[in-house]
């Protein structure tokens, strides 16, 4: 299993509490953070984040204003963001990988393909 951890960025407790509890009974190691700005405090304090689960519509900084600056980030841009949104709407997908998001998930999340992303990712490293 790979020691890094995973940062689920969402603004709702419930969505962050669901995921993470699902991932700790996997073996994974989470960090929470109800904010696009928190998130990035957190890993400047910490660089043991592996990838990123970010929801693309939040308050303040959504997904699509976040990502750009996490990839223009020298220390996190190598971080893989995997883009989390209940927008499944045809071209979504298309406008978060656009946005520079590395893969995509829709909610809810279907836990089985969130964990072959998670070992494509995790695991090339």
């Amino acid at each position: 299993m790979n020691p890094k951890k995973i940062l689920i960025v969402d603004d709702d407790t419930r969505n962050t509490f669901a995921l993470s509890a699902v991932l700790k009974s996997r073996g994974y190691t989470c960090e929470v953070s109800g904010s696009m700005k928190e998130a990035i405090y957190l890993m400047d304090k910490k660089n043991d984040v592996g990838i990123i689960l970010l929801d693309m519509m939040m308050p303040e900084m959504d997904g699509y204003e976040a990502i750009p600056v996490l990839k223009a980030n020298p220390a996190l841009q190598h971080i893989p963001v995997i883009a989390v949104t209940a927008q499944a709407m045809t071209g979504d997908r298309e406008k978060c990988l656009a946005a520079g998001a590395d893969d995509y998930l829709s909610k809810p999340v279907n836990i089985d393909h969130l964990q072959n992303i998670l070992n494509r990712y995790m695991n090339e490293k």
